[in-house]
């Protein structure tokens, strides 16, 4: 009897956890080369954990008995016999020194030789993800309720102000469901849930691909190219999500699909993912974009949802004993910074030193420094008054001191510490490093009687913008009297047009 063909037939379903990549695949070696040492060693217990041996399986003695490819037999890693064993391997590991180069040289052609599977291609990138926050550029966009308020009666404004107020449940399982409701006709998608440790939030990872209705076969690299990829992070108890778009869109040809097309359907699907019956949510952009997590969730967190940023940071902060609203008046001193309470410490500690030495003050004459013109320390006086209640403690140095260690130190011999070597200066990162200005309309040299409006773009750019417009201001070469709220860190926003002075939206 002739055997009837076989028939390949194209499913709406996702991409499964135990799809494997080939090990020869070079992506394969770059993701797990981003990895530190100790990170790639507990990455792959991780692996080798008994909740995840059915997506992560390795190449045991087993496997080699019921292979029939000749390369086993030339191989210079023996597959071991159990999964314990290949634990216990790996944990020696963890106490000998060496480069990270040998246990990638492990993994894709020892133990997992017969490739690693998409979620173990996951779990590497939410390592790094994890251990670099910095790593990838994120985007805010708001939660909110899709309702017609200008279309009901003013019976209904209470309802649907309290719509606008209830957030979204998410549940890991049920959103990735409707997600693959949504996009199931049009992309074929991979999905990994991870819960940050040191981060309140939860990372989803999306990897779309083409629809196996238009490319039944698609090569490896497909599978592993990071222009197909988005991150989407979901805050705890927040109305925002960071959404990051990895990188630019593949140069290649022969997509039947383009890539941002792939990223327009995952980002159209979101809010319908979100939203249930008699309920509906979409996205707003927030003109807010960063590199850092931390910085996120301290703009659009948990913390910091009702934009409690600029001059209301003394409040959030507690450095004011009492709220704006309080109706009765403060009997504390009011806030000054670090700098006016050293400078003071400092004057009383002069006076003293006075006092002491007032009885012989005719034994040895000492000159009078220079004093400062009055009109100069009333006005450097004011100055400082004026940017703490234009910035609160936003930039301020004397409160950024996260890398400040309190423990005693041991005191040396001082002969000792001549020997040694002097150690180089570290020059810190400057707060404001570098002002793009760009003029968006080109010039027109003809007669106009009416002054033409031109656009520019001021880019500025440094490790903390917020803390070098406040040393601008602090050394008087901007009035911080007259600076918008969005150069004091009070919108939250990192992108923003300016008409006029005022911000408005895009």
């Amino acid at each position: 009897m002739a055997r009837q063909p076989s028939v390949l037939a194209p499913t709406a379903a996702s991409l499964p956890d135990t799809f494997r990549i080939p090990s020869p695949t070079t992506h394969l070696i770059k993701a797990l080369s981003k990895l530190s040492r100790p990170s790639l060693i507990s990455l792959v217990i991780q692996w080798l954990e008994e909740k995840n041996l059915s997506s992560c399986r390795p190449y045991l003695l087993s496997d080699e008995s019921k292979s029939q490819d000749q390369d086993d037999e030339t191989n210079p890693y023996t597959p071991a016999e159990s999964v314990e064993e290949l634990r216990v391997i790996y944990e020696d590991f963890q106490d000998q020194k060496g480069g990270k180069r040998e246990i990638i040289d492990r993994i894709l052609e020892g133990d997992w030789r017969h490739g690693l599977t998409l979620r173990q291609l996951a779990m590497a990138d939410m390592r790094f993800i994890e251990e670099h926050p910095s790593s990838h550029r994120w985007t805010v966009l708001r939660i909110d309720a899709n309702g017609a308020a200008a279309s009901q009666d003013p019976s209904d404004i209470q309802s649907t102000e309290d719509d606008a107020t209830v957030l979204p449940p998410f549940q890991a399982s049920s959103f990735l469901r409707a997600m693959q409701r949504e996009i199931s006709p049009l992309v074929k998608a991979h999905y990994h849930v991870h819960r940050f440790h040191s981060l309140p939030l939860t990372l989803v990872r999306i990897l779309a691909i083409d629809s196996p209705y238009q490319i039944p076969r698609q090569s490896p690299s497909t599978l592993t190219d990071t222009s197909r990829l988005i991150y989407l992070a979901f805050p705890d108890s927040t109305p925002f999500i960071y959404s990051s778009l990895v990188s630019t869109p593949s140069s290649k040809k022969g997509y039947s699909t383009d890539v941002r097309t792939l990223r327009r359907i995952i980002n159209d699907a979101v809010p319908k993912a979100l939203s249930r019956p008699q309920r509906r949510y979409r996205l707003t952009s927030t003109s807010l974009a960063a590199k850092s997590l931390h910085t996120l969730l301290t703009l659009r967190g948990p913390w910091r949802t009702n934009s409690a940023n600029g001059a209301f940071t003394v409040f959030t902060d507690a450095v004011a004993e009492t709220g704006p609203l309080e109706p009765r008046l403060s009997t504390a001193a009011p806030f000054r910074d670090a700098n006016t309470r050293i400078a003071s410490k400092d004057t009383d500690n002069a006076s003293v030193n006075d006092k002491e030495n007032r009885d012989i003050s005719y034994i040895k004459k000492q000159k009078r420094p220079v004093q400062e013109p009055r009109t100069n320390t009333q006005s450097l006086k004011k100055r400082k008054q004026v940017i703490i209640s234009r910035f609160g403690t936003s930039g301020d140095p004397n409160r950024g001191l996260s890398s400040f260690d309190s423990t005693p130190k041991s005191i040396h011999d001082t002969s000792t510490l001549q020997n040694q070597p002097a150690l180089p200066q570290i020059t810190p990162n400057p707060a404001l490093d570098r002002l793009q200005i760009h003029l968006q309309d080109p010039p027109t040299l003809e007669p106009d009687p009416s002054p033409p409006q031109n656009v520019i773009s001021l880019t500025f750019s440094g490790s903390d913008v917020v803390a070098g417009l406040r040393q601008l201001a602090e050394l008087g070469m901007v009035d911080p009297t007259r600076m918008p709220s969005w150069m004091t860190g009070e919108e939250g926003v990192s992108t923003a047009v300016i008409r006029g002075g005022v911000m408005v939206p895009q």
